[in-house]
């Protein structure tokens, strides 16, 4: 299976997939509205921002497997980034990362880029991956990881 082959649902119930954004170089994050590291919504935006016009795609994904910390429905998650934090890159649907109900495009990324120690459990919201254009680089970053410690990398991955 590659990258490109997955699909998920974005707010609206429309099936989205990966393929679309081929050729793209990507940061894939699990996102939650009520957690200590909501604010990195805004590191997303700004990296998004700067680097879209390059080929960077920021996709979001909340998630409510860590704490509780996502409970709202999609379309008030929708509202939430947008009015909040300015969010203009895309928010999907709602999904499990972990567990027998994960999304396979999350089983894919924890199996291509295990966490320390080769733990493949996502740990907490805003872990996210960082993916080469063709899809075959995928690198992971903690949570506690700002987007703008991800700069040199994305960079390496534009050019």
């Amino acid at each position: 299976m590659e990258l490109y082959n997955f699909e998920f649902k974005n707010a609206s119930d429309e099936v989205v997939s990966m393929s679309d954004y081929k050729d793209k170089t990507l940061i894939i994050v699990n996102t939650a509205s009520a957690c200590g590291l909501t604010g990195q919504y805004e590191g997303l935006e700004e990296l998004y921002e700067k680097y879209r016009d390059q080929g960077l795609e920021v996709l979001g994904f909340p998630c409510n497997q860590f704490g509780g910390q996502e409970p709202g429905t999609d379309q008030e998650i929708q509202t939430f980034c947008q009015v909040k934090f300015g969010v203009e890159f895309p928010v999907f649907q709602k999904i499990n990362v972990n567990g027998k109900d994960a999304h396979p495009l999350y089983d894919f990324l924890k199996e291509k880029a295990p966490g320390l120690l080769g733990t493949k459990a996502i740990k907490w919201n805003f872990t996210k991956f960082l993916v080469s254009k063709d899809g075959t680089s995928i690198k992971r970053f903690a949570p506690k990881d700002e987007p703008s410690s991800m700069i040199a990398d994305i960079e390496k991955l534009l050019n």
